[in-house]
């Protein structure tokens, strides 16, 4: 009695087992050799300088800043475009006051030179 309350435990067991076993032998009969990526030009074009996979360069981090603020700003625009005209002047100000906020961001960005690129 006891054994039949096991058996479908032992039989689930045995096919993930299969299956593991399985996924393994194919994944070790299908993989590719793995050669080191060479970089060439695609369609044309100069040699590269530096390895495709290589880190960007530390003066590109605030223009992705820039770029999320100004993102971040047509995220809030869009929903409050359908509320201003069930809210009325109050939606208004309130945009108005967030744009002044990030204004004043850029204002700040501009005066200690993030966008200068030399």
């Amino acid at each position: 009695m006891a054994a039949a309350r096991w058996e479908p435990v032992v039989v689930l067991l045995a096919v993930v087992l299969a299956g593991v076993l399985l996924s393994h032998g194919l994944g070790s009969v299908l993989r590719t050799v793995r050669e080191p990526l060479l970089t060439a030009p695609f369609s044309g074009g100069l040699e590269p300088r530096e390895h495709p996979v290589s880190r960007f360069h530390v003066r590109w981090y605030p223009v992705t800043m820039i770029f999320l603020a100004f993102d971040m700003e047509m995220l809030f625009m869009y929903p409050w475009t359908k509320v201003v005209p069930e809210v009325g002047t109050s939606a208004v100000v309130e945009m108005f006051l967030f744009l002044g906020i990030l204004l004043a961001g850029v204002a700040y960005a501009w005066r200690e030179g993030a966008f200068r690129w030399t």
